[in-house]
């Protein structure tokens, strides 16, 4: 039996526990429930301040530290996951090694260097000071000097303790310096993880605030009164679920949590394939250029089941379950959720009956709620036009799948063996293997030579 078969036969332990997720999930609620209560508390106790409910932008970045405490905590003290080794860390060199400033220097040069580069494309970039983004760069312009200064100790503290202190910002800040030892593919993956944190962290950020506003100002009256505000309203808390819990994903990214970016994806399809899914590319395609919309004419599904309540309250459960699947294939990550990375392999959660969750609930999602074949026009051109672009859509987040599967093949062979138990175990996955096996075409045989 080769290793592969044996691989498949178990699925691999998940560098991710299930609870790391679900603490986190707990902190955020937690600080929901805190933040609507929040008037009634101010008056029982009789707090000087005024009786509203607590669900500014502020109020908001509260609730991302209410979710990454309690995870980062978990990871530390149960999960303990500062002794792994994936981590690059052995915290006994702390006593046996002196302190390199010299090598600390050339690290804090490259990541001031970048940061600062990074400052200024968000200065260059329109879209990042209009909208929803002013308040995502707002936040991070007050961040900046704070972590110029916490930069210090912290790398000066981790670089005792590294097996490999010369990391990828070390080899930009040499190359910036001229200092000998530097590698070019160290410096282009320090840039490709610096580029994902720098676009999707100013996106989700840009998104908390809206996200988290919604739940903690719902009327909770008007909610039950309707089965399709409970449904719209539990599908807008799932949404804040994904934005918070991948928010902190985003910026929690240290090596003393093992929740570090090992490598960026190296693909271009794979970066073409997601950042076409994201702003400003998909304002062009999906928004005013309306390139590949497939909401032409539509009106969504509560207007076609207007005043069927019992079919409402189904339909509205079906899109419940596929928002909650999507946030669970978030909140599982814990801290380790981000676009184009890799961070370890996670194997429980929603990632047990397929390697692709939120893909594959996101587009069903997006059939079940639009029905783009339903059109107030009436017309089948525009009908078969709306499920056509749907199902190019579609084709792009399974595009968006097979470049990430391409480049954790490349870097785990944990992920490898888990890949390889998918194909035969896994609820979705393994069907959807064999079909794609008798779909594909096959090479052709050679005829033997006679003997």
């Amino acid at each position: 039996m080769s290793a592969t078969q044996q691989a498949s036969l178990s699925r691999p332990q998940s560098d991710v526990s299930a609870a790391v997720g679900l603490v986190g999930l707990a902190g955020l609620f937690a600080w929901v429930a805190f933040a609507r209560a929040f008037p009634w508390l101010a008056e029982r106790f009789d707090w000087p301040v005024p009786y509203d409910t607590l669900g500014g932008p502020n109020a908001a970045l509260v609730g991302l530290l209410a979710a990454a405490i309690p995870m980062a905590l978990w990871s530390v003290v149960v999960d303990k996951v500062h002794l792994r080794p994936s981590t690059g860390l052995d915290w006994s060199l702390a006593h046996s090694r002196a302190a390199d400033r010299g090598v600390t220097l050339v690290k804090l040069t490259g990541l001031w260097a970048t940061w600062a580069i990074i400052a200024g494309l968000y200065c260059l970039c329109r879209w990042y000071w209009d909208g929803q983004y002013v308040f995502a760069i707002t936040v991070l312009a007050y961040a900046a000097p704070v972590l110029v200064i916490l930069s210090v100790p912290y790398v000066y503290w981790i670089d005792r303790v590294m097996v490999n202190p010369r990391d990828h910002a070390w080899h930009f800040g040499a190359l910036l310096l001229m200092r000998p030892g530097w590698e070019s593919e160290a410096v282009w993956k320090h840039w490709r993880t610096w580029i994902i944190k720098a676009f999707f962290t100013a996106f989700m950020l840009s998104i908390v605030p809206f996200a988290y506003r919604h739940i903690v100002t719902a009327d909770l009256a008007e909610v039950v009164a309707r089965p399709e505000r409970i449904a719209l309203t539990i599908i807008e808390a799932m949404f804040m679920v994904d934005v918070m819990i991948g928010t902190v994903g985003y910026i929690v990214t240290m090596r003393p949590l093992d929740a570090h970016i090992r490598s960026g994806n190296p693909l271009l399809g794979g970066w073409v394939a997601a950042l076409i899914c994201y702003p400003p590319v998909v304002w062009g395609i999906l928004g005013n250029g309306k390139a590949i919309s497939y909401e032409h004419s539509t009106a969504g599904w509560l207007h076609w089941m207007a005043g069927n309540d019992l079919l409402i309250a189904v339909w509205g459960a079906l899109l419940v379950g596929l928002t909650a699947i999507y946030a669970w294939a978030t909140f599982a990550f814990g801290l380790r959720f981000s676009n184009l990375t890799y961070r370890g392999v996670l194997t429980n959660g929603p990632y047990r009956f397929t390697r692709h969750p939120a893909y594959v609930s996101k587009n069903l999602f997006w059939w079940a709620a639009v029905l783009p074949f339903l059109v107030t026009t009436g017309s089948p051109v525009e009908a078969i036009r709306n499920s056509f672009f749907l199902l190019v859509v579609n084709g792009i987040y399974f595009w968006r799948a097979k470049t990430e599967e391409a480049h954790l093949l490349a870097e785990d062979p944990k992920y490898r063996a888990y890949h390889a138990y998918m194909a035969k175990h896994g609820l979705l996955t393994a069907p959807l293997t064999k079909l794609w096996d008798r779909l594909r075409p096959r090479p052709a045989v050679e005829p033997q030579p006679a003997e």
